[in-house]
């Protein structure tokens, strides 16, 4: 057990703004979190995903999880990341590299084992939030790995609530934060998303207790594939002054294209709980698989469904 230990967190590497997180508890949260996935695995005798898909080219993939925060912090992070590694770890598909700053987002070359974004297949932001600790030169190199390279990139939950002042981010993942109307509550999601790997597994109605992200007016249906989004037709718009979109279009989940790269977002995983939720590991394995390109997926946008409102 302790060599797993020290193999789990050989993973995890620090960055100099960890002093917000509080390291020895973060560390220790995140290694139990570990272990206890892999424990679970293992007494039930195989990985907790499973499906058959092609592997990269003689080696596995390479994931990167960065988890920065410059502003609120979520107590669901070391979950994310946990549940990651657990996935690439037990499905054998990928290797992850988990971090608290920015230092690995860039193509730039240094010494000794230092992995630049050209070792990397896939990004992943785990609830990022503000604005990054990214030079001008870290930017440009994040949207050529995506944009140019044709790499993944991953956004959970707050990865909305991030780089407000970085236009292509925007226009990268799709959209921004403008408030959760409902806070954490019961919500009802419509599946939108056919066949698409990452949200199959759902039914066409059903409920997920998490916070819900309102998308900013930059939010269109013409640039993405909404394959979740609230029932709109089951909220309550009564004296709510966070509501601003007068479509009442409220995304939960999307894939698009930016450039060559494979980009997928949803706004659920707010709380740690949602974490122990199969469904919503299952979203996230499947969504990385595809911006892996381990799958197939859709990307081709569709109107909003006619909807009956209160």
């Amino acid at each position: 057990m302790h060599a797993l230990l020290n193999g789990c967190c050989d993973k995890f590497i620090y960055g100099r703004d960890v002093m917000k997180f509080k390291r020895t508890a973060f560390l220790g949260a995140l290694a139990s979190l570990l272990l206890a996935g892999l424990l679970y695995s293992k007494l039930n005798g195989q990985p907790a995903q499973s499906g058959k898909i092609t592997m990269p080219p003689n080696r596995m993939a390479h994931v990167l999880v960065v988890s920065q925060t410059k502003g609120f912090q979520h107590d669901s992070v070391p979950d994310a990341m946990a549940n990651i590694y657990r996935m690439g770890h037990d499905s054998r598909l990928w290797e992850t590299t988990l971090r608290t700053d920015t230092e690995n987002i860039t193509k730039s070359k240094k010494e000794g084992n230092f992995k630049n974004l050209d070792y990397f297949d896939c990004l992943v932001f785990a609830s990022t939030t503000g604005e990054l600790d990214l030079s001008d030169d870290q930017k440009r190199d994040m949207m050529s790995f995506i944009k140019d390279d044709g790499k993944g990139f991953v956004g959970i939950h707050a990865a909305l609530d991030t780089n407000y002042k970085w236009p292509e981010y925007g226009e990268m993942i799709g959209a921004w934060f403008d408030q959760h109307p409902w806070m954490t509550f019961n919500a009802p999601i419509i599946n939108e998303g056919g066949d698409f790997p990452a949200t199959r597994h759902f039914p066409h109605a059903f409920t997920k207790r998490d916070e819900i992200y309102q998308p900013s007016k930059d939010f269109s249906r013409a640039n993405v594939n909404v394959l979740l989004s609230l029932d709109a037709s089951k909220l309550d718009y009564s004296n709510n002054p966070r509501i601003h979109r007068a479509d009442r279009d409220f995304a939960v989940a999307w894939s698009k294209m930016h450039g060559k790269g494979r980009v997928f977002y949803s706004t659920l995983g707010h709380t740690k709980e949602a974490w122990d939720d199969p469904d919503i590991q299952t979203m996230y394995f499947e969504a990385i698989k595809w911006a892996l390109h381990m799958t197939e997926g859709s990307t081709e946008s569709h109107p909003q469904a006619a909807i009956a409102t209160k």
